[in-house]
């Protein structure tokens, strides 16, 4: 999944502008460039430039995502081609990772900003990442691999966006457009990750395809401690302005520190993971949620504060019930790292002339999508934003999920033919992700962003946290969906095709009452 929500993390006090709200016509106007083009803001300031530490931060999530996606792209084709997994373990796993991935900067987010700074905990991830990104390439490792690039992912991925909104002031109109270029990173990053660690991991050594992912994260590492003064005092606790030894030791310490950590862990869990398995899933959900009221206990306001109104409440009420639709949409979308890339590896036909395309250039589609069709779909939201005809946030969403419905229409047809004939040709796939990036676009820049606007902000954090554990939820159910479905007659594309459309029309037909829910903020 390339997409805002688990990139752009803003927080309410940021104020966000953004293009999903209708702003009447006079107060827009064009800038020179297309990833501009959608954002409100007055002649005054368009002169401004933006923060000089962008640059750096723009290259530094460009590599670390480079690093992340280039092992996604392999990580199922390596579990049943090169570790002997079945599919529904590989896809087990996977689910497991990714789900982890969305709930761990729940905890590196609150040690940044109780403890560590954002600049620390961007390094510790960081290190953290490439620890796991090489040992990836040793087979024995495999677990301990997967633990280190989920804590590192909890350290690094909250806070780097965070950093670069702590360079903006309040209501600064440059922050949309900084952070569309950061969001450009992202997806460059992504695109570029298939194509090289992609093909060495499939057609040189798979020890060579991770390596490729450690080695761009030791190139986002270097990017970020070269441009430290471009940062100012920015990222961290207190006055001050640069790292010193301390740091440094806390560090690598704590970097170092994350390996037994997390053979600790997985010893617990081989005692404590057959107990959760067997737990029944009304149980699982108590669990859950008796972590949830924890989280909210601890996030409530001190004696005497100024308790939430009914307003409030019922804004809250509107981002609880659109991340329950938002679980529907990614459960389909992540499909292309698990269902997706098998039926890539071994129901389509791979082959232009003398050449075979590696499976993992499928899961560059969707990031090329997001470069070329991002600024057109900025284009289309602006113009929308200033008609009579404006669509709210919940109907842009429930557009997205319809789209992504239409999408597995068309993976449904095309496992059938499979089914058939053995293969099918690539352009089968090429359509399913072009029509899954669109649904993409119509939902993921939009979700967060409405999330920072109707949060209250002594919960907001709170609030981000759920939404991640929607798209953590989501995850998990992508990879176990499959499993799920067995001994039932629905075929897993058919099933998501009902999913995603139905959600989609629901939320439809609930946007009115969501509206007066929001009281106009989004």
């Amino acid at each position: 999944m390339v997409s805002l929500p688990p990139n752009l993390p803003f927080t309410p006090s940021q104020n966000v502008q953004s293009r999903d709200v209708c702003i009447p016509k006079e107060k827009f106007v064009t800038t020179s460039t297309s990833f501009n083009a959608a954002i409100p803001i007055s002649s005054a300031v368009i002169k401004e430039r933006q923060p000089a530490a962008l640059p750096m931060l723009f290259l530094t999530e460009m590599w670390e995502r480079f690093s992340y996606y280039g092992m996604r792209a392999l990580l199922v084709i390596y579990l049943v081609n090169a570790q002997g997994y079945d599919r529904a373990n590989a896809l087990a796993l996977y689910a497991t990772y990714t789900g982890l991935v969305y709930l761990s900067p729940l905890m590196g987010g609150y040690l940044a900003d109780r403890y560590l700074g954002k600049r620390k905990a961007i390094l510790i991830g960081g290190f953290t990442m490439a620890l796991g990104h090489f040992a990836m390439a040793f087979p024995a490792f495999l677990h301990l691999a997967l633990g280190l690039l989920i804590i590192g992912n909890g350290f690094f991925k909250p806070n780097i966006g965070s950093l670069l909104g702590s360079l903006y002031r309040e209501n600064d109109p440059r922050r949309d457009g900084g952070f569309t270029f950061f969001y450009m990173g992202v997806n460059t990053g992504a695109f570029l990750a298939p194509l090289i660690a992609g093909t060495l991991g499939e057609k040189v050594g798979w020890h060579y395809g991770f390596a490729a992912a450690g080695v761009g994260m030791c190139c986002g590492l270097a990017q970020f401690v070269w441009g430290q003064k471009k940062l100012g005092n920015a990222g961290f606790i207190g006055d001050k302005t640069s790292l010193d030894k301390t740091d440094w030791l806390h560090i690598l310490c704590i970097s170092a520190g994350m390996i037994p950590l997390v053979l600790g862990v997985l010893g617990a869990w081989s005692l404590l993971g057959p107990i959760w398995s067997s737990l029944p899933l009304p149980a699982k959900m108590l669990i859950a949620l008796g972590i949830l009221a924890a989280l909210w206990m601890s996030s409530k306001p001190k004696q005497g504060a100024e308790k939430l109104t009914g307003e409030e409440w019922q804004r809250i009420a509107a981002i609880l019930i659109m991340g329950f639709f938002v679980v529907f949409f990614w459960m389909g979308f992540e499909q292309a790292g698990g269902t997706m890339s098998l039926f890539a590896d071994k129901q389509t036909d791979r082959h232009l002339g003398g050449w075979e395309i590696p499976t993992s250039y499928f899961q560059a589609v969707n990031p090329l999508g997001i470069v070329l069709l991002g600024p057109i779909m900025a284009f289309i939201w602006t113009r929308n934003a200033q008609s009579r005809f404006c669509l709210p946030t919940p109907a842009k969403m429930a557009i997205g999920m319809i789209i992504l419905g239409l999408g597995f229409i068309v993976m449904a047809m095309a496992q059938n033919q499979a089914n058939v004939s053995g293969t099918v040709g690539p352009q089968w796939l090429f359509f399913v992700y072009l029509l899954h990036t669109i649904g993409e676009l119509c939902l993921s820049p939009v979700g967060l962003s409405m999330v920072t606007k109707l949060a209250p902000a002594r919960v907001g954090a709170l609030m981000l946290g759920v939404w991640y554990l929607a798209n953590a939820a989501a995850n998990m159910l992508a990879g176990l969906l499959e499993e799920m479905l067995k001994g039932s007659s629905f075929p897993i594309y058919g099933f998501l095709v009902g999913s995603s459309i139905g959600a989609g029309i629901i939320l439809l037909l609930i946007t009115p009452l969501l509206k007066k829910l929001m009281h106009g903020k989004a």
